[in-house]
């Protein structure tokens, strides 16, 4: 009777014993399992790495972020120029024979890194496009601005203060870029009947000087000429610039795409009447989130996540609202903005 109590105390003693063990285990597996899941191999490829480029640094930055809070190992191979095409798909044959988990990727062109992308993803590499995309269906995910929908949004304000005369001409940045593309055929729809006084669009290679020079002698080829309508960071400012400096603010009406501390100087100073705001940190730190959900085999609802756009006018500059978009790292702001997932 004795031995039968003492063996009973024993199996009492060891019972919590092993489920603390088991709980342990459990545990440390968890850890483990969820270490698995974060320590993935991701490297993005922008389209340029430009310190005086507020949209690219933002972006940037927002894909640093996310790669941080989930603990991701992230490698950026930037090329130093958006026209920079061999530099770029040289970064992109580096990034195949390191066999990541993922490339993320803003393609120069739409067309030229086709089939580098498919050899990507024919090595079971998983494809995403940030801002930009190719015109191979190689992409598990893109996460962009609809840049057909914000042109024609910008067109549409545009054509609000024309007349039957007016001269417009368009700065665009990449010629062969998808987001180019787009752009000019969201802005002329906009327009609607006036996109007959378009008188030429030209391309800077998204530089500021060059969408500097092209925007001076457009103004004295076209003396008479009423608004430019600038179609990224580069183009916009250049073409401001040159609007400025020639002293034709008070004729010549500015609009673009993309927000930068100069662009909002430029807005102050009456010389861009209204810009259209992309989210950048959104896109980035998307980019790296959603590539996570795919890794991971969570279900992703939508191929195509837009981003966000914006409208803003130089009186609207200095809403509570606004100020949050236009200054996101400073105390005013917010490093996330909201979006609205679609279809593609």
């Amino acid at each position: 009777m004795k031995k039968r109590t003492e063996n009973r105390k024993k199996r009492y003693l060891l019972f919590p014993l092993l489920l603390i063990l088991a709980l342990l285990a459990l545990s440390l597996y968890e850890k483990k399992s969820d270490r698995s899941k974060e320590n993935y191999s991701m490297i993005y490829i922008p389209k340029v790495e430009d310190e005086a480029n507020d949209f690219w640094e933002t972006l940037i930055q927002g894909a640093v972020m996310a790669a941080e809070d989930y603990g991701v190992d992230l490698q950026i191979l930037a090329p130093d120029s958006e026209t920079n095409l061999e530099q770029q798909e040289s970064y992109l044959k580096e990034a195949i024979a390191m066999a990541p988990d993922a490339i993320l990727i803003s393609p120069q062109s739409v067309t030229e890194s086709n089939a580098l992308l498919k050899q990507a993803k024919d090595a079971g590499i998983h494809v995403i496009f940030i801002d930009s995309y190719v015109s191979e269906p190689v992409q598990d995910l893109i996460i962009a601005t609809d840049n057909v929908v914000m042109g024609e949004e910008l067109g549409a304000y545009a054509a609000t203060f024309l007349e039957e005369d007016s001269e417009i001409v368009m700065v665009g940045h990449v010629q062969n870029s998808s987001t180019a593309i787009e752009r000019e055929q969201g802005i002329r729809s906009g327009l609607g009947s006036f996109e007959k006084n378009v008188r030429e669009t030209v391309f800077c290679g998204s530089q500021f000087s060059v969408a500097y020079d092209q925007t001076t002698e457009l103004l004295k080829k076209y003396p008479d000429l009423d608004m430019v309508i600038g179609m990224n960071e580069y183009s916009t400012v250049g073409a401001a610039r040159a609007v400025r400096d020639m002293g034709r603010q008070s004729e010549v009406m500015v609009l673009g795409i993309d927000n930068s501390l100069e662009t909002i100087q430029l807005m102050e100073e009456g010389v861009i009447r209204a810009i259209m705001l992309q989210m950048p940190f959104n896109m980035g730190y998307l980019g790296v989130e959603e590539t996570i959900h795919l890794l991971n085999r969570e279900k992703i609802d939508v191929k195509y996540i837009n981003s966000g756009t914006k409208l803003i006018e130089t009186k609207d500059i200095y809403t509570e609202e606004n100020q949050k978009l236009l200054f996101p790292f400073s105390g005013k702001g917010s490093f996330f903005v909201n979006f609205q997932p679609f279809f593609g």
